[in-house]
């Protein structure tokens, strides 16, 4: 016995149960005329140049977005090498600012000494007497120095100079009864560079968004 092959459904005409078409299939046209032709093919390329837009628009926008991140990417980079150009500038500056206040306290040690008394002259005045305390090796060209200066400011002999062995070059305590005044150059040197380094942290943190773990922990005078 053969097994009986079966066959693919053909959808072809289809009568119902008097003999009346139920179904036709469509026929195929094969013949067109030349305007039908015509239709045909410039539907065809209509059809072809909308695709290849649809293409070219989707590769458009996948570039644009690539070139969005690479963008977002490099201006990320250049403001932190801004920053950090910033940063080394100013401790370049500051390094500078040190050396050249080393050489010049070395040279006049007393000099922020007599601004000191010129800017409280008025409020050491009103008391009996200035005890002025300085290094040891400092105290003879601390009382010449002051001493002149108070007599310019009409309070002659109200100036003691003492030696303190703990204070370094330039620095000075005053001490007039109502007030104090000191001045250290070590001390004013680290404020300045905190002050540097808060300001710096600050225009990271608020002017260019520079996440706080990229910033330098100290400025390093």
């Amino acid at each position: 016995m053969t097994d009986a092959v079966p066959r693919k459904f053909s959808f072809e005409t289809v009568f119902d149960d008097e003999g009346g078409i139920a179904y036709a299939p469509p026929k195929q046209k094969r013949i067109f005329t030349l305007e039908e032709v015509t239709q045909i093919r410039a539907e065809s390329f209509e059809d072809g140049q909308r695709s290849a837009l649809v293409v070219t628009e989707q590769a458009a926008a996948a570039a644009l977005q690539t070139i969005a991140q690479a963008t977002h990417a490099a201006l990320s980079t250049l403001v932190q090498i801004a920053h950090d150009h910033r940063v080394e500038s100013a401790q370049l500056s500051l390094a500078c600012a040190r050396q050249i206040a080393d050489a010049a306290l070395e040279q006049f040690p007393d000099a922020p000494a007599l601004a000191a008394l010129d800017a409280l002259a008025a409020e050491i005045t009103t008391g009996p007497r200035l005890t002025v305390r300085t290094s040891a090796d400092l105290v003879e060209r601390f009382q010449r120095t002051l001493d002149d200066q108070a007599q310019a400011l009409g309070m002659p002999g109200q100036i003691i100079v003492k030696a303190d062995p703990m204070m370094p070059l330039a620095a000075f305590h005053f001490d007039w009864g109502d007030g104090r005044a000191s001045y250290d150059p070590k001390v004013t040197a680290e404020r300045v560079a905190q002050a540097l380094h808060n300001a710096l942290i600050a225009e990271g943190l608020h002017a260019e968004a520079v996440e706080p773990h990229a910033l330098p922990s100290t400025i390093n005078p």
